[in-house]
């Protein structure tokens, strides 16, 4: 997960009633792999050597995603774009948790990144509302998320969502080289009952 530092501000590039959230289509697949080189680019630069930063291409990560939107894994992925009017500024990507302490009513929110053009007038709050009814609907009663533990802005956002750490944390390879980050997860309760998952979230 990287960076999405996404508040409601006044001042709105376009007009809000343009701004939606839906599943992508595999035609989707370029925009979303350009928002995701920005994106990790500026979460991974204080991180990992630049040249390894510098191979955080949009042809890249466009070709997983074209490849995962035609041919859909089993079970409940899903890849959202968040659009202002035609154009793809953001996504978010969901599936089941694949933590080993997770049960299999556990979702995960994978990623999500808003390109920062499209920053501070609601994309981020409509991705992970999306995510959360998606999951839930789908019959999730928990979500985690695993967010880089130096990534303060979207830890930040996350919380204010309704998630919150749990103490869990792991080193993740994120380079051919077997360059590691650091990330700390973060968890919140969609049980029914829960109207509001900023009420349980530990």
């Amino acid at each position: 997960m990287a960076s999405e530092h996404d508040h409601h501000h006044a001042h709105s590039p376009g007009p809000l009633a343009d701004a939606s959230v839906r599943v992508a289509r595999e035609t989707d697949a370029p925009a979303v792999g350009l928002v995701q080189a920005v994106v990790w680019r500026e979460a991974y630069a204080a991180v990992l050597p630049q040249e390894v930063v510098a191979t955080f291409e949009p042809q890249a990560f466009a070709s997983v995603w074209r490849q995962s939107l035609a041919a859909p894994p089993q079970g409940v992925y899903r890849l959202l774009a968040a659009c202002a009017g035609d154009q793809v500024v953001g996504f978010a990507s969901i599936g089941p948790s694949q933590d080993p302490d997770a049960s299999p009513e556990t979702g995960e929110l994978s990623a999500l990144g808003v390109h920062p053009d499209a920053r501070r007038v609601g994309h981020g709050s409509r991705l992970l509302n999306a995510a959360v009814d998606t999951l839930r609907g789908a019959g999730a009663t928990r979500m985690h998320a695993w967010v880089l533990a130096t990534d303060e802005t979207t830890r930040g956002f996350l919380q204010a969502g309704g998630l919150g750490p749990d103490g869990a944390f792991r080193d993740r390879v994120v380079s051919p080289d077997g360059d590691t980050a650091r990330e700390v997860r973060l968890v919140a309760d969609l049980s029914p009952e829960e109207a509001d998952p900023a009420a349980s979230a530990r």
